[in-house]
């Protein structure tokens, strides 16, 4: 149906920048709401950044708020998050997530994802 690829994970120092991709196919990606989540050793899941199938609404964790930059490119069928700034608490598996919905409030952007890509590993060190 749909199928999430992510990209652009590595290793990092404290205070650099990284930009995660998540190329989709499938199903048309225009229509979809897309989120990204993560994941540290033995934590639950994490809501990180999610963006409206049209791009005209954001919605952010606290935590990332004025560092990372949710966006997306339709006509590439890929969705991005700047992350800038980065923190050792930052240190996850990331997750890109697409669900065929409209958002506008949070309860929406960080939960009832359909589909999931298979993560990268950002690591940031002191």
């Amino acid at each position: 149906q749909v199928q999430l690829v992510e990209s652009g994970g590595g290793l990092v120092q404290a205070g650099g920048s990284l930009r995660l991709s998540c190329a989709a196919s499938g199903r048309t990606f225009s229509n979809f709401a897309m989120g990204w989540f993560r994941q540290a050793p033995g934590k639950e899941r994490e809501f990180v950044a999610a963006i409206s199938w049209s791009g005209g609404s954001t919605y952010y964790t606290n935590s990332v708020k004025g560092r990372f930059t949710i966006s997306r490119d339709n006509a590439k069928n890929t969705a991005y998050l700047q992350m800038n700034s980065l923190k050792p608490e930052d240190t996850a598996v990331y997750y890109c997530a697409a669900g065929l919905k409209s958002c506008s409030n949070f309860g929406c952007f960080a939960g009832g994802y359909d589909y999931w890509g298979q993560g990268t590993q950002v690591t940031v060190s002191s």
